[in-house]
């Protein structure tokens, strides 16, 4: 493999990281990952949880099945999802936490600061 084709492979592969990340990057997503996180959940009791408009909804649950983070399973007039991938848990779980370090150290300087300034 030529060095120029291992460099377009690298890229594609980092554009398809970011679009992973950028499914990831919205709060009523992140919401319905944690909602799926232990069992299959219809349709009509994720919008009940998430009180959002339907085609609100609609739209977030199209864009996780085309990224392969949810798969629908439709039971008569019911739609039905579930996790694709249970492995996104340890993303979500890792991001969480990245989160609330991030916040401890925010604490941390805030306190040392407000310390220094009396």
């Amino acid at each position: 493999m030529t060095r120029q084709r291992n460099h377009d492979l690298e890229d594609q592969v980092y554009r398809l990281h970011a679009d992973i990340c950028q499914t990831l990057a919205n709060s009523k997503r992140l919401k319905i990952i944690n909602i799926l996180r232990e069992k299959e959940v219809s349709a009509a009791e994720i919008l009940s949880i998430l009180q959002v408009p339907k085609a609100n909804l609609s739209q977030h649950m199209t864009v996780l099945r085309q990224k392969g983070i949810v798969v629908a399973r439709r039971e008569g007039n019911t739609v039905c999802y579930r996790l694709a991938r249970p492995k996104i848990l340890k993303a979500f779980d890792l991001m969480r936490e990245v989160l609330f370090e991030v916040l401890e150290e925010q604490q941390r300087l805030l306190k040392e600061y407000g310390k220094k300034k009396k």
